[in-house]
């Protein structure tokens, strides 16, 4: 039988760790030295290895850096324009859903930046560049059109103002929270059922505060990344069993 693609095939997601384990591990990685070094070292590593993060952070700094430039008032033209409200989702989808993740509200990103450089560049590390992407774009995408829908309801209801279909919306907080959520299929058992029940908590509870349709777009993202990453596993051990038996003699 000849060599086939499934030969080789190898999933990320089937690879759990235990965080007591890699706890273990850092305090004997850290006992060793030259520490300093070794730390640099091991943070360059790090980076190196999550290019779309790296990349994300340092386009989240251009475009923070171009407001900066600019009058306050071109740069909340800027905003509306980028913004994934009523308005422009009815006009131009695709365009708002892909721009609005790259501009952010406010002062210097700060939030962002350091979790793009350390949580999601772990994650990116984990499932690959490809995966980190569509997981993070699945998350954005999804729960704004959920969110954009419900808007919609809300206004041909009245339940809501007008001015909310024009209303500035831009981040990348969607699809951090979908990735978060794909992060415990990078845990074992209990572990793992911690961290989605610590999820699900907070970000439940954030939304019955808030009551923003934000907050349910939140929500709505870590429920996104919890399905996605079940279905990415189911499939992964479903090659991996096509995989082993394939090799098995027959």
């Amino acid at each position: 039988m000849g060599a086939s693609v499934l030969d080789y095939y190898r999933s990320p997601w089937t690879r759990t760790v235990e965080p007591a384990d890699g706890v273990r591990a850092v305090r004997v990685w850290w006992g060793r030295k030259p520490r300093w070094y070794r730390a640099l070292r091991a943070a360059h590593d790090h980076l190196a290895a999550a290019p779309a993060s790296c990349a994300y952070a340092f386009t989240l700094f251009v475009t923070w850096w171009t407001l900066r430039g600019i009058s306050d008032f071109a740069g909340h033209r800027l905003i509306l324009s980028a913004s994934t409200n009523l308005h422009n989702m009815q006009r131009d989808p695709v365009q708002v859903l892909v721009a609005s993740a790259f501009w952010t509200e406010g002062g210097f990103p700060w939030t962002i930046i350091l979790g793009l450089l350390t949580v999601m560049a772990f994650a990116e590390r984990w499932l690959g560049s490809l995966r980190w992407m569509a997981i993070f774009a699945v998350g954005h995408v999804v729960a704004t059109v959920i969110v954009v829908t419900g808007i919609a309801y809300a206004v041909d209801h009245h339940l809501i103002p007008l001015k909310v279909t024009v209303a500035a919306d831009v981040g990348a907080s969607y699809g951090f929270s979908a990735v978060l959520a794909a992060l415990a299929y990078h845990l074992r058992g209990r572990t793992r059922v911690l961290w989605i029940a610590a999820l699900l908590i907070w970000y439940a509870l954030a939304a019955w505060r808030g009551r923003t349709f934000t907050d349910y777009g939140h929500l709505t993202a870590v429920l996104v990344g919890l399905a996605s990453g079940s279905i990415a596993v189911a499939s992964s051990r479903y090659l991996e069993r096509a995989r082993d038996a394939r090799r098995s003699p027959t």
